[in-house]
């Protein structure tokens, strides 16, 4: 049949639309896409950047942007080959130093490097170990070290021994078969709560150490933010001078840590730069009840006050002011609060090795709640081998420890804990009292700040206080050197209560040496603060100016490689 000629006019004017080939689809879908993934990185680095500007401020984000690019610039210039070369070597150098230090060597040293064919006799074994007890060290026996070793004297070291061999196999993972340690553990932490002013519900663990308490205090801040509130990007406020402890949660949990400066005159942590730094992503706010540097307590009742307001949990670090900062009224100083009698502390770390007098290897963790400490917890419903449940990083651990420090708490008891803090304290005041009041001594030395319990810090702006600390070293005396800024500080404990006398004479000896070694410089026309010369000022004053860490990080990797060179 014959097509008429409208039918083909019409059938010619319409215009069927072409689908759009695949390739077109795909490439706006692309673009969409890439779009989508462009604009939310662009919102996610704009709130970061809103985020840092309100926290920091525009003058504290130049400058944080300055100390970053100078950072940058030394790391590239270190890595220059002849430069490289020179710093690789003089760390070589100083790392042999440190082994020369550590390491026993020379005639009549013994090396045991593999087991030995037969076991050795009780009588052999004795012997070596007495000789391994002997072995040249600084005498901490004689008060002559800051800090480390927190004594409760020897009639107490013969309890916790006792102890410790009754429960030498224990291990209170197993509660059912070592009922004791369980019961011994319990009662450890009730009445560390109970010193704290714990409310009715509270509850709390025993750990290895501050360190162990600090990480869980921030894994269970961080597991609570996530999952009462989806933080996926966790940040948490603490001062400059909080316990490393906290940098090392931040680097095993993935938490960016907000520093916050403490300056002079008070050394304490700034509320309001806290409050800046506050945002949908932090998840906990930390103060210390003293600081390990200065032996500083933060404002605790601000910072309560800032956390309530906020809705966020504030730990306060009491690992150093354990048995201590609870007796200060009652032994006769003053005091501030800082325990759970302030409703926004959520969580206290108290270590009962230092100032509690028990073995190294105890601490506790104390929260509010006890759903609070359920956040630490670890649990694995599905194992092959059984539901596997621990309360924290470990999974067996030493009731002999758990049984010795519950002996030292009943050993020396409320009084006990009374008396120890009047003589540390005590004696904490003595030498913070000739350095500000001592003619040999305050016109070249200061007080860091304001410190309360058993810690004193001072520096110096008339001498080198690293040549200071060396000096001391090589008087027999080993106390801590403190950076950002220069510093020392002495931590008291119940050996340098019987010699700070001697301590405060050959400090004064030591200032007026430093400063006859200025005076022969002056006259010498070499001018004032000539170059440092010990160990002390080699780390902090030399390496430790430089803006680029690297070079202290490989001494520190050096040494702690030492420790393990047999």
């Amino acid at each position: 049949m014959a097509i008429t000629r409208t039918a083909l006019n019409l059938r010619n004017g319409l215009s069927i639309p072409k689908p759009k080939s695949t390739s077109n689809v795909l490439a706006i879908s692309t673009d969409l896409l890439r779009n989508i993934v462009f604009l939310l990185f662009l919102l996610r680095w704009t709130r970061k950047s809103v985020l840092q500007l309100r926290g920091r401020g525009p003058f504290g984000t130049l400058i944080d942007a300055y100390t970053f690019l100078r950072r940058f610039s030394y790391a590239i210039f270190l890595r220059l080959p002849g430069v490289r070369s020179q710093v690789q070597s003089q760390v070589s150098e100083a790392i042999k130093s440190i082994e020369s230090k550590l390491v026993p060597q020379g005639p009549g040293t013994s090396r045991y490097l593999t087991l030995p064919k037969e076991g050795w006799t009780e009588q052999q074994v004795r012997a070596e170990l007495e000789k391994l007890g002997e072995m040249k060290h600084t005498r901490w026996e004689d008060g002559r070290v800051s800090g480390a070793v927190y004594h409760g004297e020897n009639t107490l070291i013969k309890v916790q021994s006792e102890a410790f061999e009754r429960f030498m196999v224990a291990n209170p993972i197993h509660p059912d078969v070592f009922p004791g340690v369980r019961k011994m553990e319990a009662e450890i932490v009730a009445m560390v709560l109970a010193l704290f002013n714990a409310p009715p519900g509270a509850a709390g663990v025993t750990t290895s150490g501050g360190t162990e308490s600090i990480l869980m205090a921030c894994m269970s801040a961080r597991q609570k933010a996530y999952t009462e509130r989806g933080v996926t990007e966790p940040e948490m406020i603490v001062s400059e001078t909080a316990h490393a402890a906290f940098h090392k949660a931040a680097s095993y949990f993935n938490i960016k840590l907000h520093l916050v400066a403490c300056p002079s005159p008070t050394y304490s942590v700034s509320i309001k730069a806290v409050s800046r730094l506050i945002n949908s992503n932090t998840i906990l706010l930390v103060g210390s009840a003293p600081n390990f540097p200065h032996g500083i307590i933060d404002d605790i009742a601000a910072l309560s006050r800032l956390a309530l307001r906020r809705r966020l949990p504030l730990h306060v670090d009491c690992c150093l002011g354990s048995f201590l900062m609870p007796f200060l009224s009652r032994a006769g100083f003053p005091s501030q609060l800082f325990d759970f009698s302030l409703k926004g502390v959520t969580s206290i770390s108290c270590d009962t090795h230092k100032y509690g007098f028990a073995p190294k290897g105890n601490s506790t963790l104390l929260y509010r709640t006890a759903a609070l400490r359920t956040y630490q917890y670890f649990i694995s419903p599905e194992w092959s081998g059984g539901v596997y449940g621990s309360i924290g990083i470990a999974g067996s651990r030493p009731g002999a420890l758990i049984a010795s420090c519950w002996a030292s708490l009943m050993s020396v008891g409320e009084k006990g804990y009374i008396d120890s803090c009047h003589s540390i304290v005590g004696a904490a005041k003595k030498i913070e009292a000739a350095i500000r009041e001592d003619p040999a001594l305050k016109d070249d030395l200061t007080v860091m700040g304001k410190p309360l319990v058993s810690v004193v810090a001072f520096t110096s702006s008339t001498l080198n206080i690293y040549d200071i600390a060396d000096s001391m070293s090589a008087k027999g005396w080993h106390l801590n050197a403190l950076q950002n800024p220069p510093g020392m500080h002495v931590a008291v404990t119940l050996p340098i209560v019987k010699v700070v006398d001697k301590l405060l004479e050959d400090l004064t000896a030591v200032v007026e040496d430093e400063k006859e070694r200025e005076r022969v410089r002056m006259v010498e026309g070499k001018g004032k603060r000539g170059q440092a010369r010990g160990d002390s000022a080699a780390l902090y004053g030399v390496a430790g100016s430089l803006p680029d860490k690297s070079v202290v990080v490989q001494l520190a990797n050096g040494f702690l490689d030492t420790l393990y060179k047999a």
